[in-house]
């Protein structure tokens, strides 16, 4: 197994992206999926050796330790509908955190990472957060190998009907709004949430908003104005290249608390 290199500080091994879902067609053969978008940022921080697993299609899981980081993808999914393929994928992930495998879930990744380790997912009770958003960085992040380099304020993409409602046991809150306080957590030294999605262009969620009208309708939201509104957000997609350049110098890494790793056996 190739472990990071003790004279070019690289792991060789591959950064993992679990495929959890994919995009709508329309967006998809015009604009890729969900892996493409985590990839090409992956791929910013020198990720050349980069594997993609899709569990939905029974493909097998390489052991956590074999892999040098993951990232879970986005879905349409809802982590509270328990659906057998995401609840297999528990056992998983715990074992990704007990050994430290720099992990980073978006948004379901976020989600089912919360899930997996003893918080609680549901339905916001606000409804959606879709569109461009200020998220908020609090004193914990100051020190934070991820958000480090970030402003206390930055602007990211974001579209989700569901949100972890309650935080792992051990999380550390890292940042969070108004609508959503828990947008990133951290569990350990080296597993991250995000609610927001740093793969995500301006361009890739006006093409959501464009088939989301009579849905936001329902909640009282105008998804002309909402896509009106959308900027580019480079600060919030920085993360991705910012994970690969971790994983991969082995730069993540630390005791995890008790109490996760009691959840991990």
């Amino acid at each position: 197994m190739n472990k990071p290199d003790a004279h070019s500080g690289t792991d060789h091994r591959p950064l993992l992206v679990l495929k959890v879902g994919h995009t709508h067609e329309a967006i998809r053969q015009r604009l890729g999926d969900f892996d493409d978008w985590i990839s090409a940022g992956l791929r910013e921080g020198g990720a050349a050796n980069l594997l993609t697993v899709d569990p939905r299609a029974g493909e097998a899981l390489p052991e956590p330790d074999a892999v040098a980081g993951v990232v879970i993808t986005g879905s349409h999914a809802m982590v509270s509908d328990r659906e057998p393929w995401s609840e297999a994928l528990l056992p998983w992930l715990r074992r990704a955190v007990g050994c430290q495998t720099p992990l980073l879930g978006i948004c379901y990744g976020h989600q089912l990472l919360a899930h997996a380790l003893g918080g609680e997912v549901a339905h916001h009770p606000e409804g959606v957060e879709i569109g461009t958003v200020s998220v908020w960085r609090n004193e914990a992040s100051v020190s934070d190998a991820l958000l480090e380099d970030l402003p206390m304020v930055f602007d990211a993409q974001a579209t989700h009907w569901q949100s972890v409602r309650r935080l792992p046991p051990g999380a550390v809150l890292l940042a969070g709004n108004a609508f959503e306080p828990h947008h990133v957590f951290r569990v350990g030294a080296s597993a991250w949430g995000v609610q927001f999605h740093p793969e995500f262009s301006d361009q890739a969620l006006r093409a959501y908003l464009d088939g989301l009208g009579p849905t936001l309708a329902k909640e009282g939201k105008d998804a002309q104005a909402i896509a009106a509104a959308l900027k580019p957000t480079p600060q919030a997609a920085s993360l991705l290249p910012k994970f690969a350049r971790l994983a991969l110098a082995g730069q993540v890494g630390g005791r995890v608390r008790q109490d996760v790793m009691a959840l991990a056996q």
